[in-house]
């Protein structure tokens, strides 16, 4: 489907104009829209807009790294939208010329509808409608970024606050999850990041002081974003740190209460196999009371070493 407007130089707010009407009409600027379009629709680029192969190739190839390159009359944007379910870029194409800008995805876009709806209420919002058209395209791309991010942010310090030993192992699958979907924002964000930064240094698109301002604050969103980012990759490193801890911690208690244990039972062990030897010139067989003051012994040898092991402090330290 391709969608049009444009604003005439009687300044008058045409749209859902046919595509091939474009070069008849007395336009001060106009927005072509390529929403999901198909084989023949997607050769009006260079059938009818005569957009260079380079960048045609951009756009029916799949999912480009965000960019922007310049071409005689025209530059060339690569933008990344993301899916608010499954968090997977998808792409947007965007052509823009001194008096037009050309927009094309395979897939429907909640950003270009909002934008659209944006640019009907006021068409006449800056004097070169072109450029507004992209800076609200690029702003509802931006802006769909954050709920993503604010939603993971929630969810980890949530996460944080609960962590247990008793939780700490069905947090470490969401964690590693959450790591996953950051990786795959970093790989848009950071790009578009870039892509801002080109623009607002670049002498080939002359934007005004004005429209200089509004698309340098679409820059601080993604400056924003990226520490964002940052900061939440950190977090899930600081409790999955937290749960190596909790581990380790774990298996030392249960290593120092297997030690305590062993190290009590050594000499009672001790003992017990020597008079389990049974030989016959063994004096202390025959005793009547050998039994109980063996037992005895071997119970205040105990109590002695679990006093001796509270007063080293190896109990306090199997506590914690």
């Amino acid at each position: 489907m391709i969608r049009t407007m444009g604003l005439t130089t009687d300044d008058e707010f045409i749209y859902d104009f046919p595509v091939n009407q474009i070069f008849e009409l007395a336009l001060r600027w106009y927005w072509v829209d390529f929403d999901q379009p198909d084989a023949e629709e997607a050769s009006l680029l260079q059938s009818l807009f005569k957009f260079h192969p380079l960048a045609l190739e951009d756009c029916y190839g799949r999912l480009q790294r965000p960019k922007l390159d310049h071409y005689d009359g025209y530059t060339f944007f690569a933008l990344h939208s993301i899916c608010q379910e499954d968090l997977n870029a998808e792409e947007l194409n965007l052509f823009l010329g001194e008096h037009y800008i050309v927009t094309f995805h395979y897939t429907h876009l909640q950003e270009i509808e909002k934008a659209r709806e944006l640019i009907m209420q006021d068409p006449t919002k800056w004097e070169r409608g072109n450029i507004l058209v992209m800076y609200e395209v690029f702003d509802k791309i931006v802006d769909q970024y954050f709920p993503i991010l604010y939603n993971i942010e929630d969810h980890l310090d949530e996460i944080e606050e609960k962590l247990s030993p008793t939780t700490v192992h069905l947090s470490m699958d969401y964690v590693f999850e959450v790591r996953g979907d950051l990786l795959r924002l970093r790989r848009t964000i950071f790009p578009m990041r870039e892509l801002l930064y080109r623009m607002l240094e670049s002498e080939r698109l002359d934007f005004i002081p004005q429209e200089h301002t509004y698309f340098s604050d679409i820059y601080d969103h993604l400056l924003r974003l990226a520490e964002m980012i940052d900061s939440n990759r950190q977090l899930t490193s600081d409790i999955r740190d937290s749960q190596l801890s909790i581990n380790s911690n774990q298996m030392n208690s249960v290593m120092m209460t297997l030690t305590i244990i062993s190290s009590i039972f050594i000499p009672l062990t001790f003992i017990a196999g020597v008079y389990g030897m049974n030989f016959d010139r063994m004096p202390e067989l025959h005793w009547r009371y050998g039994y109980p003051i063996v037992l005895v012994v071997m119970m205040i040898i105990g109590i002695a070493m679990i006093g001796w092991f509270t007063y080293k402090g190896w109990f306090r330290i199997n506590k914690t």
